[in-house]
């Protein structure tokens, strides 16, 4: 196999290696590592302290047992030194055999000197206890025998020394027929009397034992409490934890709603308060952001809308220049050349260079106004004033041109005051008029309405005055309704150019009502159209 293959071979293992272990390592959840490593904790201390307790606890014992002795071969020898020519009373008995009954110990005092010349096969001079059975006073010549002038010892048995002092000495002796360990004290009382102290030291191995056995119960009871309780903490400490990473989840999917109900102020409750503030700043700064990106896509529109109108605008205005400016060059063109000698004709001719002209500062005067109320050049005075009177100055003086288009205009209202600037909203008046009159046609409905009628009247909104001028006449698009604001926008523009229209006059229309923060707009309605704009009267 080549090298490049084995390395790339060893490379998947390694790969596949690192994913099972990351896989296993997210198998285990928090609680169940806390209760895994309180289980190993509490079974390692409880192995550990069963161990100790197997390997030293005997031993313990019988150096517990030792100093026992010391302290009752002291509380005899005190007893007997107390009383006088070393006999015991009664009290001293009692004293003695309490300190036997306590300390688990059988206590001999008797006199050394006489235990061989006197033994004769019946005893041995007893002081304590006072009364001892002729088999009792043989088993314990046989116990002392073997401590005293190399006396008699029983095959059976094994002799230890453990400690030896001035006046006593303790044994550990083996009875190899019933099996069994006893720890003896053999010594003289500063009375004079000898003294033997016996003890079994099986008790001692059998509470060792029963000491491991019950630790070890008890090491099995606590692990198991230990599961169950680690179980119910640390489902305490994991269920926040989980809580806390549903939340971020949430919060990775950009829903900011979910919140740490905060109970605690220990090092998990300090952490859901910084998610939640977390929260709540990533809630706030991705909604500014969403608010800039939006107000950022709506000057891109803006600006894309701008260099559209700034297009349109320039070929609009060069469309509308062209005409005049063509006419003009070629009726001046004629004059100058003498095309037509007679006086009429050059008057026609200066009377339509003349009128072209007027046309073109007409609208340039209205771009020019267009163009300062636009960009705020036009202070707006708002003042209070009679609007009634306003519309019918402007009828007035649009007498001739009504008569002209053979119009009918209906405007019957009673007096009515309004806040505005009184300057503009007179233009405003005049140019729905102005439309009004170069799109009033024959209804065609009966004869009785066989007339071009413009109707001005008033409706009452709330707070505000809306001002409808209707002219009979076609319905506008409804896909154009919104586009006659426009500057230099014509819904038909071959109509427009036979009464000299711009198509200006309704954006200067939109631009006032804009600088005054008031509505206006256009509607379809039975057999005509109606333009409207809305004033405050309070």
């Amino acid at each position: 196999m080549k090298k490049e293959s084995i390395l790339k071979l060893f490379g998947e293992w390694g790969t596949n290696s690192m994913y099972k272990s990351k896989k296993k390592s997210r198998i285990f959840s928090i609680r169940t590592k806390l209760t895994l490593i309180t289980i190993i904790i509490i079974t390692s201390i409880v192995f550990l302290t069963w161990l100790v307790n197997k390997t030293f606890i005997q031993s313990f014992y019988e150096k517990s047992k030792l100093d026992m002795l010391n302290d009752t071969y002291k509380s005899v020898e005190d007893i007997f030194s107390a009383e006088e020519e070393g006999r015991l009373n009664e009290e001293a008995v009692s004293k003695i055999e309490r300190i036997s009954s306590v300390n688990n110990v059988n206590i001999y005092v008797f006199n050394f000197n006489r235990l061989f010349s006197e033994y004769n096969k019946v005893g041995i001079d007893f002081q304590y206890p006072v009364s001892v059975s002729n088999v009792q006073n043989h088993k314990v010549f046989d116990k002392i025998a073997k401590y005293v002038n190399n006396g008699f010892v029983n095959e059976t048995e094994k002799v230890e020394k453990i400690e030896g002092y001035t006046d006593h000495t303790i044994y550990k002796v083996y009875d190899e027929k019933i099996s069994s360990y006893d720890i003896e004290l053999v010594g003289e009382l500063s009375t004079g009397q000898n003294i033997y102290i016996s003890s079994n030291l099986e008790s001692i191995k059998e509470s060792a034992d029963i000491s491991n056995r019950f630790l070890a119960y008890v090491g099995i009871v606590a692990v198991i409490i230990g599961i169950i309780v680690m179980l119910i903490v640390s489902k305490s400490f994991s269920k926040p934890i989980l809580e806390l990473a549903q939340i971020a989840d949430r919060m990775s999917k950009l829903d900011f709603d979910a919140k740490y109900n905060v109970s605690t102020k220990d090092e998990i409750g300090q952490l859901g308060e910084s998610i939640n503030i977390l929260s709540d700043r990533l809630k706030t700064t991705i909604g500014e952001l969403k608010t800039a990106n939006n107000e950022l896509t709506k000057d891109i529109e803006h600006k894309t809308q701008i260099d559209e109108m700034r297009k349109e605008f320039l070929s609009n205005v060069s469309h509308e220049l062209k005409t005049p400016i063509a006419l003009i060059q070629g009726y001046a063109e004629g004059l100058q050349e003498n095309v037509s000698d007679d006086v009429e004709s050059r008057n026609y001719y200066c009377e339509v260079i003349i009128d072209e002209a007027a046309k073109m500062n007409a609208m340039v005067k209205k771009l020019l106004d267009l163009n300062h109320i636009e960009f705020g050049d036009n202070k707006v005075d708002i003042q209070r004033f009679d609007i009634t009177s306003v519309i019918n100055g402007i009828i007035a003086s649009s007498s001739i041109l009504i008569e002209q288009k053979e119009a009918k205009v209906l405007f019957g209202e009673k007096e009515e005051y309004v806040w505005a600037d009184e300057y503009m909203i007179e233009e405003v008046i005049t140019n729905y008029l102005s439309n009004a009159l170069n799109h009033v046609s024959i209804s065609e409905e009966k004869e009785k309405d066989a007339e071009k009628i413009i109707n001005i009247y008033y409706e009452k909104k709330e707070k505000n005055l809306r001002v409808c001028i209707y002219n009979t006449g076609q319905h506008i698009p409804e896909a154009e309704l919104e586009k006659v604001w426009i500057k230099f926008y014509k819904v038909d523009k071959a109509r427009t150019r036979l009464y000299g229209g711009s198509g200006v006059g309704l954006s200067i229309v939109k631009a006032i009502m804009d600088s005054h923060n008031r509505a206006c707009g256009v509607e379809n309605v039975k057999n005509g159209v109606v333009f409207w704009f809305e004033l405050e009267c309070e």
